[in-house]
């Protein structure tokens, strides 16, 4: 896809829904190819609930770290009842797995931002790019307002690290439109939402945010505000392909 098409796209949807964006998404790529990624943050169970009501056979995907809360796991299994699709699940390397815990031990993240980064590599960017080989376009919960290394992002990007398009369907929503699209439709979420987490990841690597705190400062409190990525999303995108 050349930058011109994805500027246009831009473009013509920008004042568009979520649910249009996705809709045109799977007519143009088929649900096949399509692919969500979801955490089971608030901004991916609003896009579970669209591609669950848009889609037959959704594709929407879990990466399990091995140390998600409870509370995580309990909400996968609450909405993949609610609206009748299994998640695909996608794991680290056992092999990998146990040699970087074996040398560097279990709370290796705590100790530099390059062990974090590592232990990430092995328990997320690793998983996804299998599933990613799968699929032509992924879509993604992103929001410009949730940090400084998402505040560029566009609704349509060419991804250079995975050689695809990705969409952000929710790119130029608040927190507080996401919140009032859970509630209006009576979507299920995370119950530590309600005592003060506001982006949840792995347990150890997750606390609640405090008063004045922005919406990330939960996440990997120990590091920099620019460092606050696992590798998911890279900073590079740009958008043209």
């Amino acid at each position: 896809m050349i930058k011109q098409e994805i500027e246009k796209l831009n473009k013509e949807f920008l004042d568009k829904s979520p649910k249009e964006i996705i809709c045109y998404v799977l007519d143009r790529f088929g649900t096949s190819r399509t692919i969500l990624a979801s955490s089971l943050s608030i901004e991916d169970q609003v896009l579970t609930e669209i591609f669950a009501k848009n889609s037959a056979n959704p594709r929407i995907f879990f990466i399990d770290t091995g140390r998600h809360f409870q509370n995580t796991y309990d909400l996968m299994e609450e909405t993949s009842s609610r609206y009748g699709f299994k998640y695909e699940v996608y794991a680290p390397s056992n092999e990998q797995l146990e040699r970087i815990v074996s040398q560097y031990g279990p709370n290796m993240f705590y100790e530099s931002v390059e062990l974090r980064k590592k232990c990430c590599e092995v328990r997320k960017v690793e998983p996804l790019k299998r599933v990613l080989a799968t699929a032509d376009v992924w879509v993604c919960g992103l929001r410009r307002e949730q940090s400084v290394t998402r505040s560029n992002i566009e609704l349509f990007e060419w991804d250079h690290a995975h050689d695809m398009l990705k969409i952000n369907p929710l790119a130029y929503w608040t927190e507080e439109q996401v919140w009032e699209y859970i509630r209006s439709k009576n979507i299920p979420y995370n119950s530590l939402y309600n005592k003060d987490f506001r982006s949840i990841g792995c347990q150890p690597c997750t606390r609640a945010v405090r008063k004045g705190e922005d919406i990330r400062s939960g996440r990997w409190w120990w590091e920099d505000p620019d460092k606050k990525e696992c590798g998911l999303h890279v900073s590079n995108v740009v958008k043209e392909g």
